[in-house]
């Protein structure tokens, strides 16, 4: 029989009987029974979330319901906990780097050899942190590629600094304000682009509270006005090249507090800015603008305003107005959306909206414009920017419905995006998206299709569950890096061993990477010829050779009469309805978003009308399998005496154990 759910003892296992009617267990089973069904039944919108749940087992990934694992090669712990870590990997190696507290682990993920990891230690000024009542550990928060070796920098005690680690040699290279913030909880971004450095950071700890955006390396170092953003926590960074090298641009996405409550994102400027011509605009960016990004579904009146993450999706064609912005957004509620947007509509908005509140003429060169040879920004031209800095028009996701890809009631933080083709040469974009409990789920988008996005998997990561701290995608070696404050995990991007169900389990997961091929659900990677698969939202399990998937095996249980029993069909599919039907009936119907891991069916007191044989089906769309057959047979003569001790100790067991984690489960959600 299926294992009862976690912290249930077996009743009414095989070879169990618990005869009579056991008044004085009879409520709290009541109420346990109507609490499982009650928390499974209210938990918002069902198909935005995963189809399926896998956890990590070994140096695989294996489905919930298997046996326990151990740590496997594709995994490392850090042996302590790290409060605050940074990654840095480069696509195609096998090597990752994380910052932690006064130290960079180097970690290597060999294919097919045990991960392994090398700790270097940085040196740090801790004796001078002069308030004693403040964090004087040396974080380390930047890890950046520097010739043949890794630029390290780190809050150094509060004196912010940076050390060069060559093979293993680690150098100091003093005090560097701006690489690193002093207390790691600071909103900080660095970003560079060959000689040049721009950063986010404060370069006084005390003062100049107010965040900028600075050139801190390069030609001439700029800054923003201080009027310009109210309180911003910049998220993401990055250098568009354009068509002429004048007009390069950068991007920073942040979101800032405004009176309309929403995202102010991204923020544009010219690479190429050489500052102003007058005393006042000299040392400042004088081709700054900001346009807010708008996420919001209309059909729902749903609107998410808290920018959480974006990603960059370069087009393969390199046409850069063609690359693809990921944006996640949540709401006050800590619902989620992801809109999608073109780097072309931003740029556009940029180059030809009015701005907001200003009413006269536009002067001549236009606010944001870069210009070319180096020439200086007229000061008329940097004055209505500095007093009028946002643009009137926003920016709208893709697509002619402008709405969400999808909105979800999962609390998504960051997205990295693989674009890939499956075993027939479409293009599809998979999602990969963490959640505040640390898992991750693999949403997929297809390329060719609009608005069309299947939450495939949620997977666990991490042997002990914890948040989240980074994530980086190797498009390459199709492998994603996760990070927590314990460990550090390799998850490859084509899990296909953790779907059941034969040829339409594999094809209903609907999951690019794998295909059926010679009786497994195998990864399309692994085959020199085309695998089986059918991406079709609706049907995709009627392309499997047999028509028909097989039916669950007969179970039998002998029981008493008046016996209090409970049938369990595990749900592999959260997207499917459980129901369990005797004869013509169907007795109990679990539906999509179900959350507990089994449909269970309660018989308090069992009559001579409910021996015989019971069905649990699954039915997901247009497929139907049954998933449990379990046949009640009629075993006369039990002594409830016999069994009553045992009956009191199961049915505490249900009241003391699982009653308190259910109540907590219905408060969380």
């Amino acid at each position: 029989m299926t294992p009862p759910p976690s912290g249930c003892a077996a009743l009414g296992a095989p070879g169990t009987r618990v005869p009579g009617p056991l008044d004085r267990f009879g409520f709290p089973l009541r109420l346990l029974l109507l609490l499982v069904w009650t928390a499974a039944t209210t938990q918002g919108h069902p198909r935005s979330g995963p189809r399926v749940s896998a956890v990590w087992k070994a140096s695989t990934f294996l489905p919930i319901a298997s046996s326990s694992g151990h740590a496997g090669q594709d995994r490392v712990d850090f042996g302590s906990a790290e409060p605050h870590t940074v990654l840095f990997h480069e696509p195609g190696s096998s090597s990752v780097w994380v910052g932690g507290r006064g130290k960079v682990y180097l970690l290597n993920f060999l294919e097919g050899k045990n991960a392994s990891m090398r700790t270097v230690n940085i040196g740090s000024t801790k004796g001078s942190c002069l308030d004693k009542r403040q964090d004087c550990e040396n974080y380390i928060t930047l890890l950046e590629r520097q010739g043949e070796g890794l630029l390290v920098c780190g809050t150094n005690a509060r004196r912010p600094s940076c050390w060069s680690l060559v093979n293993g040699t680690v150098e100091s290279l003093g005090e560097k304000r701006g690489y690193a913030p002093f207390s790691p909880d600071e909103n900080s971004l660095v970003l560079f682009d060959g000689d040049e450095v721009y950063s986010t950071i404060r370069k006084q700890e005390y003062n100049g509270k107010i965040p900028r955006f600075r050139r801190i390396q390069g030609e001439i170092e700029l800054y923003t006005s201080d009027t310009v953003m109210q309180n911003p926590q910049f998220i993401k960074a990055t250098i568009v090249h354009q068509d002429q090298a004048y007009d390069d641009k950068i991007y920073y996405f942040f979101r800032e507090d405004n009176p309309d409550k929403n995202p102010e994102a991204p923020l544009n400027v010219s690479r190429g800015d050489q500052g102003g011509e007058s005393s006042l605009s000299v040392s400042k960016w004088n081709t700054f603008l900001k346009a807010m990004l708008v996420c919001s579904d209309t059909a729902t009146n749903k609107n998410f305003n808290r920018l959480q993450d974006v990603f960059l999706l370069p087009h393969p064609n390199g046409q850069w107005r063609d690359t693809r912005v990921y944006g996640v957004f949540s709401n006050p509620w800590n619902y989620s959306a992801i809109c999608v947007y073109s780097l072309g509509d931003i740029d556009k908005v940029f180059r030809t909206s009015s701005l907001k509140g200003y009413h006269a003429g536009l002067p001549n060169p236009r606010p944001g414009k870069c210009l070319p040879d180096r020439q200086p920004i007229p000061t008329e031209t940097f004055q209505v920017a500095d007093s009028h800095p946002e643009v009137a028009q926003r920016v709208e996701p893709m697509g002619p419905l402008k709405r969400p890809l999808f909105h979800s009631k999962y609390y998504y933080q960051k997205v990295v995006v693989h674009r890939m083709q499956a075993s027939g040469g479409e293009t599809f974009h998979v999602l990969y998206l963490t959640t505040d409990k640390g898992t991750i789920h693999k949403v997929v988008e297809s390329g060719e299709r609009e608005h069309n996005a299947f939450n495939i998997v949620e997977i666990q990561p991490f042997r002990r569950a914890a948040a989240i701290q980074a994530l980086s995608l190797d498009a390459e070696r199709r492998k994603l890096f996760v990070s927590s404050q314990w460990e550090v995990s390799q998850v490859p991007l084509d899990l296909c061993e953790v779907y059941g169900g034969g040829c339409h389990g594999c094809l209903m997961a609907r999951d690019p990477y794998c295909g059926w091929d010679q009786g497994r659900c195998v990864s399309i990677y692994s085959s020199q010829e085309p695998v089986l698969q059918s991406i079709n939202p609706n049907e995709p399990h009627k392309e499997c050779p047999n028509p028909k998937p097989d039916e669950a095996p007969l179970q039998k249980v002998s029981l008493a009469p008046n016996s209090r029993y409970y049938l369990s069909c595990p749900m592999e599919s959260r997207h499917a309805t459980y129901s369990w039907r005797h004869g013509k009936s169907v007795e109990q119907s679990c539906e999509p978003g179900h959350q507990s891991p089994n449909c269970i069916l309660f018989i308090e007191n069992l009559t001579t009308d409910q021996y015989g044989h019971y069905h649990c089906e699954a039915q997901e769309g247009s497929y139907f399998r049954e998933a449990q057959h379990w046949e009640l047979l009629r075993e006369d003569g039990a002594t409830a005496e016999q069994l009553l001790g045992r009956a009191r100790t199961l049915a505490a067991s249900l009241w003391l154990g699982v009653l308190p984690m259910l109540a907590l489960g219905l408060l969380v959600h």
